[in-house]
């Protein structure tokens, strides 16, 4: 999925339920869990941050600097297969 998508696709939920509505992020179809989103990141972010740092640190480099990540926060509970089926994706 690109960045315009993803943006297109919230903003369709945005005018549904406002703006205010909670999002979470859905992992492991097969065992499916509810997690909290930490926040958003990008490869530069993370290449970058590697820069600063006195050691060395290439192993936590990551290929693409235009690469937008959403970071997962921690589970809150067991979620349900039916998110893959109902998924938005284009």
């Amino acid at each position: 999925m690109n960045l315009d998508t993803l943006i297109e696709i919230l903003n369709d939920y945005r005018e549904e339920f406002g703006g205010d509505a909670e999002v979470r992020l859905m992992t492991q179809q097969n065992w499916p869990f509810e997690n909290r989103i930490c926040g958003v990141t990008s490869g530069r972010d993370m290449n970058d941050a590697s820069d600063d740092e006195d050691e060395d640190d290439d192993a936590q480099d990551v290929a693409d600097d235009n690469t937008v990540y959403i970071v997962e926060g921690g589970q809150i509970c067991y979620g349900s297969k039916r998110a893959w089926e109902t998924c938005r994706d284009s």
